[in-house]
């Protein structure tokens, strides 16, 4: 999935990319209302994450050429104009979703996944299965060989990416940007507690084990070759 961001902010949008690549997406970032029209019309992004205040063009502007070229990819503003009528504004000239600054990235990432499921009309798989362990993305369920598993919100959010990135080692520092929203701090043990108590759920009552920890680098989640 290919996002364009439009941000002249270098901090902000250096954050947006990273985390977003991080999350799996392929990023490409401008830093002007002109260069994110141009970019929007000629490429062919899923998704516009797109600032209302920009040097050359501003978001309002960008939307509205966009939609008047009859080109409907999903817009996403992020921007620091928090007032109800910039919010109506960007909703009638098209825009998809409005989140204002300052964001959290795991609220951000989670209404970017809705947005796209929404524009994929149903097309996306609404499951993620690793072996015989499965999890609904809809219905918020996990089970494994047929058994249900409850997790909590925090437990499910770890197991998610865990599955999305199945065969590839997380760092911590990922897992704490992406699960916890937060910079990981060395002397706090919370994603292990966390994994922990996952492993209990999904991995202990269970043959063959998933979830993998791979000494100085992070976590894997990957079936063992038959069990694929």
């Amino acid at each position: 999935m290919k996002i364009l961001i439009v941000e002249d902010e270098p901090k902000a949008g250096d954050y947006l990319r990273q985390g977003l690549r991080e999350a799996g997406y392929s990023v490409e970032l401008v830093t002007n209302g002109v260069d994110g029209l141009h970019h929007a019309l000629e490429g062919d992004h899923d998704l516009v994450i797109l600032d209302v205040m920009l040097p050359g063009m501003d978001g309002w502007q960008v939307l509205r050429n966009l939609r008047a070229q009859g080109r409907q990819m999903p817009v996403l503003f992020l921007t620091a104009r928090d007032q109800v009528e910039d919010r109506v504004k960007g909703l009638e000239l098209g825009a998809d979703d409005y989140l204002v600054k300052p964001f959290s990235f795991a609220e951000l990432l989670a209404r970017v996944r809705t947005i796209l499921r929404r524009g994929r009309s149903g097309m996306e798989a609404t499951t993620l299965q690793v072996a015989d362990l499965e999890l609904d993305l809809l219905r918020r369920r996990v089970s494994r060989s047929g058994k249900r598993i409850d997790l909590t919100a925090k437990e499910f959010g770890l197991l998610e990416l865990l599955m999305r990135r199945q065969g590839e080692v997380l760092p911590r520092s990922l897992i704490a940007s992406q699960v916890w929203d937060m910079n990981f701090d060395s002397d706090t043990n919370v994603i292990e507690v966390a994994m922990r108590r996952l492993r209990a759920k999904v991995d202990d009552p269970f043959e063959p084990r998933l979830i993998q920890t791979v000494r100085g680098m992070g976590y894997v989640l990957e079936a063992p070759e038959g069990a694929r």
